[in-house]
């Protein structure tokens, strides 16, 4: 990276989205498509109808050609919605974008209740006859996947009552979640800096996180949390129809845990769940010197909420946004060929949105585009380091992919939490490399900032929002929670997960509004999968400085994996651990946090 400090860098670019469908919304090419997925829908539901009742050798081959046009037809759906996503992220003010997301979630229904009429059919089929189906050559990538729905099918409610419930989420479970997204990208502040006022977004907002001016960050966080306060009482209202609809739903499948489906949704065993965090609250205090000595660089008595992303070493540093691409392709290059050749054709290609500029959603996002076999990267790129590593986490995320771009389809349905592995770890190369060849003192504290930051907001940010979601899922079973009462939960979660690291004047209460990842309707705990990948991908990458060059092609297998086993299975093979014990995580723990006396040494010489 250079050594000179720009105070003003040029515009970061946009991305081309006219190569899939050209004119946005209202694309003619885009329109006929959703037709044509209609159209195969209506084709697939006619197979589904004329399913032969039972699987023999003379109907194996019918079963065989339904499943086959079932994930293409799975596949066009989600470039429907991916696309849609795209547009409304890149224009809040594109309401066509929106309505279109809508008939995108009408047909991800449509193709959900078709797949119910297989799950039916598939738990009326004799072992021998469903080994007959798996064993096929043509589903032996989707064997795992297949024998999955089957045993969480006879965990549902009848037929006919799974579909009414997939009708009735889009017109009202995921609706909310559109309202809230609508809402929050709608929401404008006025924000004051050097003399002028200016209205920014939300997205424009959380840049201002990153800034070394304390004064900045201050009034960022108090601007939010004032755009914020205007909205309590519809996000609450968001929340707890959203998490209702979840509980009923629960209830009559005779789920008796509010765990059971995001632990569906991350294939893994809930006393794996349990040892991660058993082992990251006793880890906790270990960040403290690290907190102490950035309190003494920041020149301040107490560490508030937005604090967190302060810089420390070189922070008045501007990186142009070609200058981070070169630099993440540069050092992800240290470690495999394959994954930096990706990146540079993923940023060359223009698949990132990274302008910096008024109307966009806030937040950061990668998306596939279906048999595209395309990825595309949105986010907000302001300059800083922060901003570096987002974009080399959702480049990382695109790598995956990447990698499994030509399995069948239901063999890419990897779960969040593997899914976080790829991003995280190519963050860890590209802050690993830097710091190898780092000899500014200010930039090597800035990188080590970077690493101990990530591990402070993995265990103590992200367990805070799993502490918040079980206790609100606890009181959310007994009725509505007021908008006062969410923020009390909020609170008393940040003082367990932070402990004495987060000053008590500093917490913030409306966290559990302002945060999106707790209104997306398709996953629930949207967070213990952060932290399972970051740990995950520490163990992964120390694994990879052991054996060297040559595991470039074990972790691609490992990759090309996750969408056909266990995450127990995947860590297991791969690997080599067992993860409902103690030994991995905290070796992980002891990974991430073992720069914390280098950084507080380096701190007390500036």
């Amino acid at each position: 990276m250079t050594t000179a400090a720009p105070t003003k860098i040029p515009a970061a670019p946009t991305w081309d989205l006219d190569s899939i469908f050209p004119g946005g919304s209202k694309s003619e090419e885009f329109k006929s498509f959703r037709g044509q997925t209609k159209a195969k829908l209506d084709s697939v539901k006619i197979l589904a109808e004329s399913l032969p009742s039972t699987i023999t050798k003379d109907s194996l081959a019918v079963w065989v050609a339904f499943i086959e046009k079932l994930q293409e037809c799975q596949l066009d759906i989600s470039l429907v919605l991916s696309f849609a996503s795209c547009l409304g992220s890149q224009n809040v003010e594109d309401s066509l974008a929106d309505s279109i997301y809508a008939e995108g979630l009408e047909l991800y229904s449509e193709w959900e209740k078709i797949k119910a009429d297989l799950e039916s059919l598939a738990i009326k089929q004799s072992d021998e006859d469903w080994a007959l189906l798996t064993s096929d050559p043509k589903m032996n990538e989707v064997k795992f996947y297949l024998d999955e729905m089957r045993a969480l099918a006879r965990s549902k409610m009848p037929i006919e009552q799974e579909k009414l419930a997939l009708d009735l989420s889009v017109n009202g479970y995921h609706s909310w979640y559109q309202l809230y997204e609508k809402m929050s990208g709608e929401l404008r502040v006025e924000y004051q800096e050097n003399g002028k006022s200016e209205t920014l977004s939300l997205g424009q907002l959380a840049t201002k996180f990153a800034s070394p001016d304390r004064a900045v960050r201050k009034q960022a966080f108090e601007k939010m949390t004032e755009a914020w306060q205007s909205r309590t009482s519809l996000a609450s209202m968001a929340l707890n129809n959203m998490s209702g609809f979840r509980l009923s739903l629960y209830k009559n499948r005779k789920w008796k845990s509010y765990m059971y489906e995001p632990l569906l949704h991350t294939r893994m065993q809930e006393k794996t769940l349990d040892t991660m965090w058993s082992v990251i609250e006793k880890n906790i205090p270990r960040l403290q010197p690290y907190i102490d000595a950035k309190k003494k660089l920041l020149k301040i008595d107490k560490f508030c909420w937005y604090d967190e992303f302060a810089p420390c070493g070189k922070a008045d540093k501007l990186i142009p946004y070609a200058e981070a691409a070169d630099f993440i392709v540069e050092k992800t290059r240290t470690f495999s060929d394959d994954l930096a050749d990706f990146c540079r054709m993923a940023i060359d290609k223009s698949w990132i949105e990274a302008e910096d500029r008024a109307g966009k959603r806030g937040g950061g996002f990668c998306t596939d585009l279906g048999a595209h076999k395309q990825s595309r990267i949105f986010m907000t790129y302001a300059g800083s380091y922060e901003n570096l590593l987002t974009l080399a986490h959702e480049l990382g995320h695109a790598y995956h992919g990447y990698v499994l771009k030509d399995r069948a389809v239901f063999a890419q349905e990897y779960p969040m939490n593997l899914a976080e592995t790829a991003s995280i770890f190519t963050e860890s190369l590209v802050t690993e490399a830097a710091l190898s060849v780092a000899t500014d003192p200010q930039e090597k504290l800035m990188l080590l900032d970077q690493k101990l930051q990530s591990a402070y907001v993995f265990f103590c940010n992200l367990y805070s929002r799993y502490l918040f979601d079980r206790s609100f899922y606890e009181e959310r079973a007994n009725g509505m929670v007021e908008a006062d009462r969410l923020s009390e939960l909020m609170v008393t979660a940040q003082k367990r997960a932070y402990g004495n690291l987060l000053d008590e004047s500093g917490l913030h209460p409306l966290f559990w509004c302002s945060k999106l990842h707790f209104y997306i309707s398709d996953t629930p705990f949207y967070n213990f999968p952060y932290t399972f990948g970051f740990l995950f991908s520490a163990g992964v990458y120390e694994q990879s400085k052991k054996e060297g060059a040559g595991f470039a092609d074990k972790y691609r297998a490992l990759l090309a994996d996750t969408g056909s086993m266990t995450t127990e299975a995947v860590a297991q093979k791969h690997m080599g651990v067992d993860l409902t014990k103690d030994d991995f995580w905290q070796g992980a723990a002891d990974n991430t946090l073992a720069d914390i006396d280098e950084f507080v040494k380096l701190a007390s010489t500036m």
